[in-house]
């Protein structure tokens, strides 16, 4: 015989998945050069807690922007909704960022379209977690 669970669906009984944070403004202006492989490296010191690669190689960071005056734009999505971390990895890269000499501001935004697959990781990830 079934379970009887009334009026709700498997779905109720699930933890709520985190939403895409609010849409944060794009930085205007010339890019910095000069501040793109720091911030990227600082970007590279971020790991994902449960797959020992850092978000850049595991294909999570869709877009960096750093502009003049140490303005940085990250648009990063994670591997599932459900992380275990969905609430604080944005706060990791932000504060990873922070740390980069010239930085004065730093945007993230949290989004889940496109959905991540592991078709957007880079070789070295694929091979380092034998995928390859």
């Amino acid at each position: 015989m079934a379970a009887d669970y009334g009026d709700r669906d498997y779905f109720d009984f699930r933890q709520p998945q985190p939403e895409a944070s609010e849409p944060v403004e794009r930085p205007e202006g010339d890019d910095d050069p000069d501040l793109l492989d720091p911030v990227l490296e600082a970007l590279k010191t971020v790991r994902d807690p449960e797959i020992p690669i850092n978000l850049v190689d595991l294909g999570l960071i869709y877009e960096l922007l750093v502009k003049k005056g140490g303005i940085v734009f990250v648009e990063m999505t994670l591997t599932t909704p459900a992380c275990p971390v969905a609430q604080s990895m944005p706060g990791e890269v932000e504060a990873a960022i922070s740390s980069v000499p010239g930085v004065n501001e730093v945007r993230v935004n949290l989004v889940w379209t496109p959905p991540w697959d592991r078709d957007r990781m880079s070789d070295e990830a694929k091979l380092e977690l034998g995928l390859m």
